[in-house]
Parts: structure tokens; sequence; C-alpha cells
């Protein structure tokens, strides 16, 4: 059972105080569907310009990342420059070109519209929805927003929350929707608006997993690099989603070992500067990591 993935993706220029990089691969759906990809097949759809780089589709082909869905439209493909200090849970950006990305109306080609697992990436909550509804019976559909969304779109975003069974919100963006400061009573506003699970992503300070029973609390995983934080969020969305796709049953304990698989992915990827780091790990990376993660957080 694959996983379709709607969002971007982009060419990112990046500076942090461990150097920087200019035009390259990035974008929520990319870091989502190579995180995701350690796990099953993924499939994009969303739009690029005439000029995106043609390594760049090779590179997706050689991850078992379906492209079907990736539009190529006339004009320059979606850029975004920013930068970091110290402080890495906030994005300065100097500029974003929404370039052919401004004019995206996702379809999904009827081959994937049986897709059993679907990620909604940061993208207009009203396209969210309507790509929701061309999928036939997903078993799993998780979503992701951002605090533009949330003042803008509000009500089309709680439209889509009352369909989606993993809701992925930043503590500010919790906060902000709920109203509450507290991101306990937070949470508990989030989840009775619809979605069966949210998860409150925290940088550095790990998650916050909560359904209408349960909570659950992730450390992010220690370390002692971090060059590019960027795309962390989609990265940790992919390895979760990913792994959950592969399981017999979606439940409480699935859900929370997606989420250290999730921490694990992001742990990756922020090591370096665009998915450069997420090329360079295998699967085996990945769960000897999970095991030094498990010996981290017991106690």
């Amino acid at each position: 059972m694959s996983i379709l993935v709607v969002g971007s993706v982009a060419i990112d220029s990046v500076k942090t105080p461990f150097g920087e990089r200019a035009e390259a691969l990035g974008g929520s759906a990319t870091y989502f569907s190579i995180a995701a990809s350690f796990f099953n097949r993924v499939n994009i759809i969303a739009t690029v310009g005439e000029d995106f780089p043609p390594e760049y589709i090779r590179l997706f082909k050689n991850r078992r990342i379906g492209i079907g869905g990736l539009h190529v439209a006339k004009g320059k493909t979606f850029r975004w420059k920013g930068w970091y200090d110290y402080e890495f849970n906030t994005a300065h950006t100097v500029y974003t070109h929404l370039n052919v990305f401004k004019n995206f109306k996702p379809e999904v080609p009827r081959e994937l519209r049986k897709s059993k697992h679907l990620f909604l990436a940061n993208i207009n909550p009203e396209l969210q929805y309507n790509v929701l509804r061309q999928l036939e019976r997903p078993r799993l559909v998780a979503a992701d927003s951002m605090n533009y969304w949330l003042e803008h779109k509000k009500k089309e975003f709680e439209r889509l929350v009352g369909k989606v069974d993993i809701l992925l919100l930043n503590d500010s963006e919790a906060r902000q929707f709920s109203g509450e400061s507290n991101l306990v009573d937070a949470a508990r506003f989030i989840v009775s608006a619809g979605p069966k699970v949210v998860i409150i992503k925290r940088g550095e300070h790990g998650v916050m997993y909560f359904s209408k029973n349960s909570r659950f609390t992730a450390p992010a995983y220690l370390l002692e690099s971090i060059r590019d934080p960027t795309g962390a969020g989609d990265t940790f969305a992919g390895g979760l989603v990913g792994y959950l796709s592969k399981t017999p049953r979606i439940n409480e304990a699935s859900m929370r070992k997606g989420i250290i698989y999730g921490s694990i992915l992001a742990s990756f990827a922020v090591e370096d500067f665009s998915v450069n780091r997420l090329l360079g790990i295998s699967i085996g990376d990945i769960h000897a990591r999970y095991r030094r993660f498990r010996t981290q957080t017991r106690f």
C-alpha cells in the first residue's frame, strides 16, 4: 500500500551559522518523500517549472518515488531563500517566489486515487480538502499546516481538520488555532475538532502526541552537530507515515513507534544542508539510531 503526498517541490537557498547552500533541492513533498521512501513507495503530486534540474528528477526515480503526478509547468520553479541564527527554531525569510506554485491546483491521477496513505503537506487547506475528496478510501490521512492558513483560511482549515486522522502542528500553531496558551489544553481542543490524533512539533524539544484517551511525549534525538533545520518537520512526517504504512495495524503502539522513527529521520536531515544527509544513510543506519534512542530515553 503506497503513500501519496501533495505539497511543494522547491529550490532553496539557505544560510546558517555553519554554512550556506544556494539552489538546493527543497520543498515539503521532497523532504517527506525521501524520508518515507525508506519504508515504502511514495508518489508525489506537485508542480515545478521548466528550469527544474533533471538531476533532481533522476534522484526521485532512484529513490522509488513516483513522479507521475509531478507536473512541469511553463515558468520557474518555486524558490525560497532564508537564514537561521543559533536559534534554529525560527527561519528568517529573505524572499519567497512562488512562481508556478502560485497556480498549483493538484489533480490526482486516476491510477493513484486508490492510495491508502495520504500526507497533505503545508498548502492551502482548500486544496488539501479537494485532494482528499479525490481519493477513494484512504487508510490513513495526515495533514500539516502553518500560521498563515490558520489566520486567513480558518474555516477551510476547520473543515479539513474534521476529516484527517493525524494533524501535525508546531507549538505556536497549536496555540493559535486553539486560543489556548497551555499545550495540553490546546491539544484537547484540537482533538475535539475532529482529528483522531494531534502531534505538536517542538523542534529541539521533541514532540507531543495526544489522542482522545492518551498522551505521549518524545524528546528530540541528542545531536552533536546541526547544520540546517530546513525540512525537519516534513522529514518527521515522512518517517512517521512511512513507518505506519507498513504496519498491519495502526494503533497506539504503532503510532508511538512511528513517532520515534519520524524523530530519527528528522535528526539525520538536520545534520547537513538540503536532503544531502538523508541521501547518504541506509535503513540500517536508521535502525541503529533507533536502538540508541531507546537507550537514551530508558529509565
